[in-house]
């Protein structure tokens, strides 16, 4: 048998990216469509993934999904199987902002749990039986450096990072098997609709010039390079942080 050398094509890939109407996930969505893959994406908000569609020049279908919601995802998969036919990547993407338990309600709390950590393993749960279909295939969670920097104040969220850190370590070796790679890329401060409450845009444009903050471009980088390894080379916990590391 002779073995490849080279990067792992991503043309004709099936691929569903959760939370793609804004940031990170519209920066990947638009990556891999420059690679020749056709994506599904979703996200909460209807006017937000039209306006995402002038970035795509390829074969995108939105889906108007809660992923809160256990009735939305099942429909996601849905569309997945019907537009797509298949699936060779999942990249969980989709996650929402949160402070402390000393001032959100416990209404939200539920939500952001359910968002940012439940609705990874829900997911994964539906898009593993599709990816062992394929023969083989890579599931890339997206995380943050709020688990390994734990600052005060945003327990919450951070909580739900490190769920999502610690998911992603122990379903790898048990997918191993089936030749599915499971990923996790943590970025640092990134410049997104997310960070923009904290960090105005022409804030972000500033500490980006200063290599103080991450661009959305800079993630999709990073998962296209994962996603491109030869099927020996296994990537599976990649951190990435700005050049420059401020305190504010």
């Amino acid at each position: 048998m002779e073995l490849t050398t080279g990067a792992e094509s991503l043309s004709g890939k099936l691929v569903l990216v959760t939370g793609g109407s804004t940031g990170i996930g519209r920066a990947t969505i638009k990556l891999l469509l420059q690679e020749g893959a056709k994506v599904v994406t979703c996200g909460r908000n209807e006017q937000e993934l039209e306006d995402a569609k002038a970035d795509f020049d390829g074969e995108v279908h939105s889906v108007v999904a809660d992923l809160a919601e256990g009735e939305d995802i099942e429909r996601l998969f849905s569309e997945v199987d019907e537009k797509l036919g298949g699936l060779d990547i999942l990249i969980n993407n989709a996650a929402i902002a949160a402070e402390s338990v000393t001032d959100t309600e416990y209404d939200e709390i539920l939500y952001v749990v359910k968002t940012n950590l439940v609705a990874y393993m829900a997911c994964c749960h539906y898009a593993i039986p599709r990816l062992k279909e394929r023969g083989q295939g890579d599931i890339i969670n997206i995380g943050s450096m709020s688990a390994v920097d734990r600052e005060a104040g945003s327990d919450i969220y951070t909580a739900t990072k490190t769920g999502t850190e610690g998911f992603n370590h122990t379903l790898r070796p048990q997918l191993a098997e089936d030749n599915i790679r499971v990923i996790l890329i943590e970025p640092g401060l990134v410049g997104t609709d997310m960070t923009a409450r904290n960090y105005p845009p022409e804030k972000q444009r500033e500490m980006q010039e200063k290599h103080e903050m991450l661009m959305s471009e800079d993630i999709a980088e990073c998962v296209r390079f994962v996603l491109i390894q030869p099927r020996r080379c296994d990537i599976f916990h990649m951190r990435v942080e700005p050049h420059i590391q401020t305190e504010e």
